[in-house]
């Protein structure tokens, strides 16, 4: 029996497009968003020899509506029976890394369990280049332990620190409604992102098939905007996608947030303030951040971390 189709898979359709899977929610269509399209004149060439452009996040929801509108949504809804191919992170790692030296060197670093780790994005596809990230992908409890190998590998410096000119980077990419102090103190103890002979990469968190079904994400009716202070009773699944953090609140049972900016940004017991768009979900209402690719005048930050 195949395995479901998850969070971090890309999947390719019949006319050679190829998208990144990002929801959890893929019983009868695959959430995604396009990511390269087949172009004579693509600057990224795959493995066949197939010439492929990459696209940007409006232009992929542009496309999509233009020539595909029946599958427009919050994600791209591609029917099952639509996708000619899947790609795993973890069933094609040791290929990866056969190809890509530096791939294989960052890996001896993270000794987990086969199966339990991957990469997407570009290299999952065959489409990197000399400037492309290394997206891993750890399932389930094994991230927490391949975090803990990372800060580890970075306190006997065979991983070295993130340079600032490497925060500045990530910070101005992904532009956030937080200063860039206040946003590298709490990335710093995150150890979900490193530089490593002078390529980023990310560990990012996704699920285990038994655990695809915990608190299922549903789109609630939303009600307005608002500002919350709160305590963090559950931050599990902060590292997932999105980041869901239990809060115990008068009027908001959890904040959500779907920028990756804010995943893993508060602990248990912290007091966060959040500032997102409130939804209704029947007999609760949550806080979620991160309603636009911006995320304006959103944000996640733990009060309890910044006095110390």
């Amino acid at each position: 029996m195949a395995k479901p189709i998850r969070l971090r898979d890309f999947v390719a359709t019949e006319d050679g497009a190829i998208y990144s899977v990002a929801v959890y929610d893929n019983e009868t269509h695959a959430g995604c968003i396009l990511r390269y399209l087949p172009d004579p004149d693509g600057e990224r060439r795959g493995p066949d020899g197939v010439r492929y452009r990459k696209v940007e996040f409006e232009d992929a929801y542009t496309w999509i509506q233009n020539n595909r509108p029946e599958w427009a949504d919050t994600v791209h809804r591609i029917p099952l029976s639509e996708i000619a191919r899947v790609f795993k992170p973890e069933e094609m790692m040791a290929a990866m890394q056969d190809r890509i030296p530096r791939l294989q060197r960052l890996m001896k670093l993270f000794p987990l369990p086969e199966g339990a780790v991957g990469c997407t994005g570009s290299l999952l596809c065959g489409l990197e280049n000399e400037a492309s990230d290394i997206d891993l992908v750890v399932y389930g409890d094994h991230w927490f332990s391949a975090q803990r190998q990372l800060q580890e590998a970075v306190a006997a410096g065979r991983i070295p620190s993130m340079s600032g000119e490497m925060w500045q980077k990530v910070y101005t990419k992904r532009v956030p409604e937080i200063s860039f102090d206040e946003f590298v103190t709490h990335e710093a103890r995150k150890f979900n992102r490193g530089e490593y002979e002078g390529t980023y990469f990310d560990l990012l968190y996704t699920r285990a098939y038994e655990d695809l079904s915990r608190v299922r994400i549903q789109k609630g009716e939303p009600v307005g905007r608002g500002v919350i202070e709160a305590v963090v009773t559950d931050a599990s699944l902060s590292f997932d996608s999105p980041a869901v953090y239990k809060v115990d609140h008068d009027e908001i049972a959890y904040v959500l947030s779907f920028t990756h900016t804010y995943s893993g940004q508060a602990r248990n017991g912290e007091v966060i303030e959040a500032a997102g768009v409130i939804e209704d979900h029947g007999d609760e209402r949550w806080l979620v951040v991160g309603t636009t690719r911006e995320a304006r005048g959103e944000y996640i930050i733990s009060k309890t971390l910044l006095k110390r």
